[in-house]
């Protein structure tokens, strides 16, 4: 199957491109002006990037591009960072343990795309965990009152991610989800779901950096 882009899917895509690229910029800036310096920024930033990347490499090079084993690799990077963001500004104390499991999990999905190891489960595992992350913490945190209401929306775009994420994880084992997600699905809802998922990301981050809860 070779599956090409649509004009909708053009403009979804720089769409998300400019959300991403945007949000890079708040970070950065943010970055720039705290005196505590938070390492989940940096960790959003890289988010955001292969967000931004992933996005341009589409528009020029259609969804074959996404069949390549080094972009697999670096878009699990999304996901990935997002949650351990997550993980180190409200579990510290476990912070170490989570990017030692993820990077395990990172380590073991380049020697997948690589054809070292044929483990096609290991997409499902880590993926479903980094997503499973990033949908339940801005929940907890929420409720805690150690953000704003808003950061709700980062967990809309962790579900939104998740569904994605998924759903290509199976499709790449062979098995897709529920039957349902065929590759035609996959690449027919992929656009829509990468801008959906950026706009959910932003929205809950820049509640956050605009309104800050005092502690």
């Amino acid at each position: 199957m070779d599956p090409k882009t649509t004009i909708l899917d053009l403009v979804l895509l720089l769409l998300t491109g400019v959300t991403a690229l945007y949000m890079i910029y708040r970070f950065v800036t943010a970055l720039k002006t705290s005196e505590d310096k938070p390492r989940y920024y940096i960790m959003n930033i890289i988010a955001f990037a292969v967000i931004l990347v992933a996005g341009v490499l589409v528009i020029f090079f259609d969804f074959q591009v996404l069949n390549r084993p080094e972009i697999k690799i670096v878009a699990t990077l999304i996901p990935f960072a997002l949650a351990i963001g997550l993980v180190c500004r409200f579990y510290k104390q476990y912070a170490n343990y989570f990017k030692i499991f993820l990077l395990i999990g990172l380590i073991l999905i380049i020697l997948l795309n690589y054809d070292v190891i044929s483990a096609k489960f290991i997409y499902p595992i880590f993926h479903s965990v980094a997503g499973l992350t990033i949908f339940a913490l801005p929940i907890i945190a929420v409720k805690k009152k150690l953000v704003d209401p808003g950061f709700i929306g980062v967990t809309i775009g962790g579900a939104i991610i998740g569904i994605g994420g998924i759903a290509l994880a199976f499709l790449g084992a062979g098995k897709p989800l529920l039957g349902i997600f065929t590759a035609d699905v996959v690449f027919a809802i992929l656009t829509p779901i990468l801008f959906l998922m950026t706009l959910g990301f932003a929205y809950g981050f820049m509640k956050d950096l605009k309104n800050p809860v005092k502690k």
